[in-house]
């Protein structure tokens, strides 16, 4: 069984900076992406970072505009866990942030539908 824990979320403080983690178990994804989305209550989920696997064991990572040069996905294929490290965070950053698989390669990257596995959400809460 297929499971992808998320954890790390909490309260901070607007310009503060949290540590998601996402632990994969029941199989390994180093060789597919993986991405984080999140769910502002009222709002659709949006995409927000993407670790791109790519034939020859290269990763590329893709951002969101709006969290571009403040936020860093990372993985430890050792660990079966991807990382969503943010730093200067502000209040819109508010959101669950739920991890994502997707087995398939290509085009989607972006897209919420495109993925196979998903966490159950941690809350990030950003106070002004």
């Amino acid at each position: 069984q297929v499971q992808l824990v998320e954890s790390g979320g909490g309260l901070v403080q607007a310009g503060g900076s949290l540590r998601l983690s996402c632990a994969a178990s029941g199989r390994t994804f180093s060789r597919n992406s993986m991405g984080w989305f999140r769910q502002a209550p009222g709002k659709e989920r949006e995409f927000v970072a993407a670790h791109r696997w790519s034939s020859g064991s290269t990763y590329y990572a893709d951002y969101a505009d709006s969290v571009r040069g403040r936020f860093t996905i990372s993985r430890d294929n050792a660990k079966n866990t991807v990382y969503l490290q943010m730093n200067s965070l502000k209040p819109d950053d508010t959101a669950v942030y739920y991890c994502a698989a997707k087995l398939s390669t290509g085009v989607g990257i972006t897209t919420a539908t495109r993925y196979d596995y998903w966490g159950q959400g941690t809350q990030v809460t950003v106070s002004s």
